[in-house]
């Protein structure tokens, strides 16, 4: 006589029946796993209807019920490595959401990076916490150009020793030629043509600029005239050793000490520059011409106008002077400000070069979740969150890291890479979204011909993508017309699914 009910005393036994059973389920690929189990349980209980006793444990009955059991994992792993063996390669989607969004976020950690190892940018961040002194100009006759020295070192002196009503303050310089030969590593080097600007020993302090290195210069010797090294000399003649300061140079037959370093692009003189020498207005070359920087009196900062001041000089025994004064401060916009302005006419230029619109016009009932819907606005503004700063490291890359510091050059360089960029970066975000699957956010492929162009007016002419998760098809007309203008989604039921292999999932 057979039981439904297990007794008492076989219910243990009964337990480690099944824990075996479940080992077992666990090796089973797991989309098998259901079916098997229902198949060994019915296997199991029909097994100890034959073998167990009715209200006592036998031993013998329980080791071939065991036995059964353990038969199971032969069942598993044979299923397993079947399995293995038929299964297909998953394909892979080169189109996914996530793929986008790292592919981003590589390129905007790749610019964030280089902009901290260029030396350029480096040294412009240094320098946007700088402040140097106003008001002031640099003194030029009025029909010369900016790059022509143009006053005469007794002209200087004269207008030093004089009370002048504009300007409180002058400085001198002139740009000579020199060879320059120091000792370093226990031998002697020397470069050729040297830019080397020879500036009243007032220079850097009455133009108020940062010389890095300068405290190390006190306890020098005052009858040596002191050098400051450019930027751009001493990362590439003395590969940036701060320990070089207090060392010697000798500028033809003229030694000189080495005070500091003059950050690259703090100043905005005339003049290609690779080392000041600070020297006393007596030993300037009587009638050389070079250039004249004054500082601007309250009263001379009244005159400006549109950045420049009109000066005449009454000199004696001499016919009176047509001088201008132009500022030479560096009010240039920052880096921010300049890409601001470019995301501003990339915005206003945008609808010139692609449509703007995302919200395609379905032909079907077929409604998307909110979730859904939120996910997808969400992933376009992720897009354009990682191209704008990506498109600003990038365009102070290429400003500032190849092209100087603080100049002209730097910022017009900088906004034309910040408009292109960020007109292109948009429009790219705008047409990738409207290639992307409204469900799954996977890029629509297999693009397929439609319809014939002769036919336009008549029937749909265009091209057809799908969804490789079996969503959605895509159409796209070849010739907007007035009852089929933009593109079209088509969503695909769930009797489509069996035409896709391996499909993305929802």
């Amino acid at each position: 006589m057979k039981h439904s009910a297990t007794p008492l005393v076989q219910l243990p036994a009964l337990i480690f029946n099944l824990g075996l059973l479940a080992g077992a389920w666990l090796i089973v690929p797991a989309g098998g796993r259901t079916d098997w189990w229902r198949e060994w349980r019915a296997e199991l209980w029909q097994a100890r209807n034959e073998y167990a006793y009715e209200q006592r444990f036998s031993w013998s009955s329980e080791c071939a019920i065991a036995s059964f059991c353990l038969g199971a994992y032969q069942d598993a792993v044979c299923l397993r490595r079947l399995h293995r063996h038929t299964r297909t390669a998953r394909p892979v989607h080169f189109g996914a959401a996530w793929q986008c969004i790292l592919i981003l976020a590589t390129l905007l950690g790749a610019s964030y990076a280089l902009m901290h190892v260029l030396p350029g940018v480096r040294a412009k961040q240094q320098l946007s916490h700088l402040e140097t002194r106003s008001g002031l100009v640099l003194i030029k006759y009025t029909n010369n150009e900016d790059s022509l020295p143009t006053i005469s070192s007794g002209q200087y002196r004269a207008w030093k020793d004089q009370k002048q009503e504009f300007f409180d303050g002058f400085a001198f310089y002139r740009i000579t030629k020199e060879n320059v030969s120091w000792d370093q590593l226990d031998r002697s080097r020397d470069s050729a043509g040297w830019g080397v600007a020879r500036a009243s020993s007032n220079f850097f302090t009455l133009l108020g600029v940062p010389v890095q290195f300068e405290s190390s210069a006190e306890t020098m010797a005052p009858d040596i005239p002191s050098l400051v090294l450019s930027e751009r000399a001493w990362r590439t003649e003395f590969g940036a050793n701060p320990e070089i300061v207090g060392s010697k140079v000798r500028l033809g037959s003229l030694a000189a000490r080495i005070v500091g370093v003059l950050p690259e692009g703090t100043l905005g003189l005339p003049g290609n520059v690779d080392a000041w020498l600070l020297e006393p207005d007596s030993k300037a070359v009587p009638g050389r011409a070079g250039y004249v920087v004054a500082h601007l009196s309250a009263s001379g900062r009244s005159r400006m106008q549109s950045g420049s001041i009109q000066i005449t000089s009454y000199a004696p025994h001499r016919t009176p002077d047509d001088l201008l004064g132009t500022s030479i401060d560096r009010d240039f916009p920052s880096s921010r400000a300049v890409f601001l302005f470019a995301i501003l006419l990339a915005f206003l230029a945008l609808p010139a070069i692609t449509s703007v619109s995302v919200s395609d016009y379905s032909v079907s009932l077929h409604e998307i979740s909110w979730a859904r819907r939120v996910y997808r606005w969400a992933f376009l503004v992720a897009k354009i969150a990682l191209v704008l700063p990506t498109v600003y490291f990038g365009a102070v890359d290429i400003g500032y890291g190849f092209t100087g510091l603080d100049t002209i050059h730097a910022m017009y360089a900088q906004l034309a890479f910040s408009l292109f960029g960020c007109l292109f970066g948009l429009s790219w975000a705008l047409s990738d979204q409207r290639r992307r699957c409204p469900v799954c956010l996977e890029r629509v492929a297999h693009p397929a011909r439609v319809g014939q162009f002769s036919r336009t007016f008549l029937a749909w002419s265009g091209t057809e993508l799908m969804c490789t998760g079996g969503h959605t098809l895509l159409h796209v007309p070849a010739l907007p017309t007035s009852w089929f203008s933009t593109q079209r989604w088509m969503f695909l039921d769930p009797s489509w699914k069996f035409l896709f292999a391996d499909p993305v999932q929802d």
